[in-house]
């Protein structure tokens, strides 16, 4: 993963992918893991190993796929 593409997927994609994690609240290993590449992407020497770069990948395509719940407005 080049630095501009770690750059991208931290800026524009991973705060959704954290969002999304958060509210499914299904799987504690998952949560742990999208906090701990939010917290060290914050740091500028950090790079991800090819295993944490794997699931990185994985979570932002999923999250294109992923289905979005119906909005239920307030007001009809």
């Amino acid at each position: 993963m080049t630095e501009r593409e770690l750059d991208e997927l931290l800026t524009l994609y991973w705060p959704q992918v954290l969002r999304r994690v958060m509210a499914d609240g299904s799987d504690e290993w998952i949560k742990g893991f999208v906090r701990s590449i939010a917290k060290h992407g914050k740091r500028a020497a950090w790079r991800p190993s090819a295993r944490q770069e794997q699931i990185m990948r994985r979570l932002v395509s999923e999250l294109g796929t992923a289905t979005e719940r119906e909005i239920e407005l307030i007001e009809r």
